[in-house]
């Protein structure tokens, strides 16, 4: 079945509800009635109530409201916020270094208000020491307190340990600060593009 409404035409019912164009409520009229308004004003007969006895019609620019639905959708998808999970593997005798890089990107997943799952991997005899890993995780859910938290806790699953955090922030959150900081560093730019153009200086003025 299509999704389409039935316009004009398309529409085979003896009476229907009619709705006026600016909303108004007109009543219970014959369809050639209601067709005959329709060319009247120059406008689509639009069935917005299928099921309804009668059914509810509206006088609409169809045209232009198919276009504007279509805006209205295109922009919901744009701001639509998509939980995504990040993953970062470590391992459970990770040098300084590499973990405060592993740690920086954990950060910034969590900025970015998506969860972040980490794997701690053990090798060999690593395995019998499952303690090392959650000690690790346990180190690293405190060092990202402020900006997330554990909602899957610590589990072994066969040579790997699993924990799941979550940012504090909604992604729709972090989506608008980080529209508010490019919008913000544009400004700056324009700023200092703008401080930077010398004027000219004035000439002293003939005795």
């Amino acid at each position: 079945m299509s999704a389409e409404p039935r316009i004009n035409d398309r529409i085979r019912v003896p009476e229907v509800r009619l709705v006026g164009p600016s909303g108004e409520q007109v009543g219970i009229v014959p369809l050639a009635k209601a067709l005959e308004l329709a060319q009247e004003y120059d406008l689509d007969l639009v069935e917005v109530a299928a099921t309804a006895r009668p059914p509810v019609c509206k006088l609409m620019d169809y045209g232009k409201f198919k276009y504007e639905s279509a805006m209205k959708a295109r922009e919901a998808r744009k701001n639509q916020a998509h939980t995504v999970i990040k993953e970062m593997k470590l391992r459970p005798k990770i040098d300084p270094h590499d973990y405060d890089t592993k740690k920086g990107h954990v950060v910034r997943f969590l900025k970015q208000g998506d969860k972040v799952k980490i794997t701690i991997m053990f090798r060999g005899r690593e395995q019998s020491r499952p303690e090392l890993g959650f000690r690790l995780l346990q180190r690293l859910a405190e060092d990202v307190q402020d900006l997330g938290f554990v909602e899957s806790n610590p589990k072994q699953d066969g040579r790997n340990m699993i924990m799941v955090l979550g940012p504090h922030k909604k992604k729709t959150e972090a989506m608008a600060e980080a529209r508010e900081a490019q919008a913000a560093r544009k400004r700056g730019a324009a700023d200092d593009e703008a401080g930077s153009v010398e004027e000219p200086a004035e000439e002293p003025a003939e005795a």
